[in-house]
């Protein structure tokens, strides 16, 4: 018997449906150039705000401000927690490094596209000057409860700081940790200990203590203090350069206590063990940094 033929099947048809142009959006462009632009506007009065502290600074140090000098001030306000005059010069190391993060700010503006440094910074380190020059108005026309303010204020605002520039973290580069990691951390630092001599110098200020509690009770409470938070930081964010401060302050506050008239015997033993503890830990730390 013949075989049926098979029916022949079209083959089908493929309508081809022109799709509609996709349209570019150029809002993100533009928000982006928008946020470029304020980022570059914030780094340039980065620039100035720092430029404008530095010259305060000087004025604070060389010209009296507000008829007082840095060191007139210290000898109105003495406390067992101040270190010696000569342990202040940290300060223009401080300035240098943070000068530093200026050149590598203006570095980053000079690159088309390239403003993640100010934006990771972002309007953390304006207030940061403002609070610094704020600071010494207070400070220098002798509103020392105000400036106790502004002392914690800024050193909130550095805290705040430190934490986006993640100070103690392996993810930045040599340059970057160099010229942002290490002056901020410094800057910290530094302030955490100003802010407790500050504190000292308003219990000072008031002439009075909590329930018969000395003068040397309270310093030890505040040595032992910014151990702690020299500890801390080796801890949480192996900051070492924090360490090395607050140890740098406490040799300050020794060479002071054994120049004064009265040589405070508790005081010199409670930062001779601080520095021993602080040691010990920065040893630690360097050790699990060779087992990684």
């Amino acid at each position: 018997m013949p075989t049926p033929a098979k029916k022949k099947t079209s083959p089908k048809k493929i309508v081809k449906t022109k799709q509609a142009p996709v349209k570019k959006s150029i809002t993100a462009p533009a928000k982006k150039n928008k946020t470029n632009f304020w980022l570059k506007v914030l780094a340039n009065v980065n620039i100035v705000a720092f430029v404008a502290m530095i010259i305060i600074n000087f004025q604070a140090i060389n010209l009296p401000l507000g008829g007082m000098t840095t060191g007139a001030l210290s000898d109105l306000y003495p406390n067992l927690f101040t270190p010696a005059g000569l342990t202040f010069s940290i300060r223009g190391l401080i300035y240098l490094a943070l000068f530093g993060f200026i050149i590598r700010q203006m570095v980053d503006l000079s690159k088309k596209n390239s403003l993640w440094i100010t934006k990771k910074v972002g309007i953390r380190f304006l207030l940061s000057c403002l609070a610094n020059i704020g600071r010494l108005f207070a400070r220098h026309f002798q509103q020392v409860f105000l400036s106790v303010l502004v002392m914690l204020a800024f050193l909130v605002i550095l805290i705040v700081l430190a934490s986006k520039v993640q100070i103690g973290k392996k993810l930045w580069t040599r340059k970057e940790k160099l010229f942002v990691q290490v002056p901020f951390s410094l800057y910290l630092w530094w302030i955490s200990v100003a802010t407790i001599a500050n504190i000292s110098a308003r219990l000072v200020h008031i002439q009075r203590t909590m329930r018969g509690m000395t003068p040397i009770f309270w310093t030890i409470v505040m040595i032992v203090i910014a151990a702690l938070l020299a500890l801390l930081a080796l801890y949480k964010k192996y900051n070492v350069i924090f360490a090395l401060v607050v140890i740098r302050a406490f040799i300050g506050i020794i060479i002071k206590t054994l120049w004064a008239e009265i040589i405070y015997s508790q005081i010199i033993r409670t930062l001779g063990a601080c520095i021993a503890i602080i040691t010990a830990g920065i040893w630690l730390k360097f050790e699990q940094w060779k087992k990684n």
